[in-house]
């Protein structure tokens, strides 16, 4: 076992870890906290766009707003992101399908980036919100989402590969490309 394998371990003395590391648990919590955060923010966002909810615009302020920068068959693109938003945040809140749903949060939060792109770095205008929620949303992705998710059950996701996250990030890097190059 190397010093950055994070396995709990069985010694002689009955303790479930190396001196001076940490639990396996903390960092199920951790992850836990970190996919609530970008979960939910991300599905009250979609929410907004989808319901009107949280002071939103709905769906017919969301089709405008996309209207405006540029997206062609703005309506439609509206729904899929008010759509991916909010499913993918409740997934990813859930643990759930959490490399696609990590996937979805962080293609749509790429073409929110690239929106956005050129107002400086610091808000309002700026990038560093939606530039955090990409790094959140890779990170876990990347991560897994602990043992503390709905996909324990699942059995190809019980063990979280980094196959399964690296494809994942591949993915919604691809289609947030795929989307920008449409919007042109």
């Amino acid at each position: 076992m190397t010093s950055t394998d994070f396995r709990p371990t069985r010694s002689t003395g009955g303790q479930d870890r190396t001196p001076g590391q940490s639990s396996p648990h903390a960092y199920d919590v951790g992850l836990l906290v970190l996919r609530l955060a970008l979960g939910l923010v991300m599905a009250a966002h979609g929410a907004q766009k989808l319901f009107g909810w949280f002071d939103g615009g709905g769906l017919a302020g969301t089709e405008a707003f996309f209207d405006s920068v540029g997206y062609p068959a703005a309506g439609t693109m509206a729904l899929v992101a008010a759509l991916t938003e909010t499913f993918g945040g409740l997934a990813l809140a859930l643990g759930v399908l959490t490399p696609l749903a990590g996937a979805a949060v962080f293609g749509t939060m790429l073409n929110a980036l690239a929106v956005k792109w050129g107002g400086g770095f610091f808000g309002p205008q700026g990038v560093e919100y939606e530039l955090v929620l990409v790094a959140l949303a890779a990170g876990l992705t990347l991560t897994g989402p602990g043992r503390l998710a709905l996909d324990r059950a699942l059995p190809v996701l019980r063990e979280h590969r980094l196959r399964h996250g690296f494809g994942a990030v591949v993915l919604g890097a691809v289609v947030a490309g795929v989307i920008l190059l449409i919007r042109g």
